[in-house]
């Protein structure tokens, strides 16, 4: 192909010039009025040309603004995706406020059941290991803070302080194994001591003779020294009762999600030495 092209390109570049004259020619005659025999035999020649010219122009021509369209398009696109993440991020910073604001109400309004001043914390940490199960705050022995003071939330208590430092203080949580809180049976008041088990509490020394049954609320009993009475622990789980023995098994659900915990109440209660 290109070989017959080489050869004949002096015939074709003349026919091809002889062509552009033409069309030149031709387009200056569709201006006039008046046209002899030859100048409108070289329009009619020529009339399927320029409609071969119009149409590929006109091709052309809608390519190209499809083209300016489609890039006004991804521009367009593009700014639009902007603003839908910022207004995506505002949305997510908007409900992260008002979950807030719901957990401080609640707070504030149980703290305004508390007969005994209260300073509100944040938690700032937890312990990662599954041997201990404490929580850093972020108010020290600068607040007022002391070692044995009582921490809670509005579901009930989370712990009490075990060490402070002047900005912070570490709290272990009433599921720890090494904790322990003197309770009782809310509907029965029978007594016994709430132990940590890992995510569960189980309630000891409950005398075989007292009736518990799943779903009774277990509290403080305000005499192991540490948190008030009436402070919610959780509810019985389950009960089990061996034919002999002194005490029955409850196991207890706690009534805090302590995996949730954000902010806290600290009882500021006079420490017993």
């Amino acid at each position: 192909m290109l070989e017959l092209l080489r050869k004949f390109r002096i015939p074709l570049m003349a026919a091809f010039l002889l062509l552009v004259a033409l069309l030149l020619y031709s387009a200056n005659l569709r201006n006039r009025e008046h046209t002899t025999l030859f100048e409108r035999s070289i329009l009619q020649l020529t009339l399927p040309l320029h409609h071969l010219l119009a149409t590929m122009t006109g091709g052309v021509s809608g390519w190209w603004e499809d083209y300016v369209w489609l890039v006004g398009a991804r521009q367009e696109n593009q700014r639009l995706l902007a603003e839908t993440r910022q207004l995506r991020g505002e949305l997510d910073r908007m409900q992260e406020v008002r979950l807030a604001n719901e957990r401080l109400r609640r707070l504030l309004e149980f703290k305004e059941t508390l007969a005994l001043p209260t300073l509100p914390a944040q938690v700032i940490s937890e312990d990662a290991s599954s041997w201990f199960r404490t929580v850093a705050i972020d108010k020290g022995s600068r607040e007022g803070l002391r070692e044995g003071m009582p921490v809670v939330v509005a579901e009930g208590a989370v712990g009490r302080i075990i060490r402070v430092t002047p900005h912070q203080a570490r709290v272990l949580l009433i599921t720890d194994a090494s904790s322990a809180v003197a309770a009782l049976v809310q509907e029965s008041r029978a007594r016994g001591v709430c132990r940590g088990q890992g995510d569960q509490l189980v309630l000891d020394f409950a005398l075989r003779r007292e009736e518990i049954a799943v779903g009774d609320r277990i509290v403080t009993s305000g005499t192991g020294g540490v948190f008030p009475k009436g402070l919610v622990l959780g509810s019985v789980a389950a009960v089990t009762r061996e034919e002999y023995g002194l005490f029955q098994s409850v196991q207890v659900a706690p009534a805090v999600d302590f995996s949730r915990l954000e902010e806290v109440l600290v009882l500021l209660t006079e420490v017993q030495k």
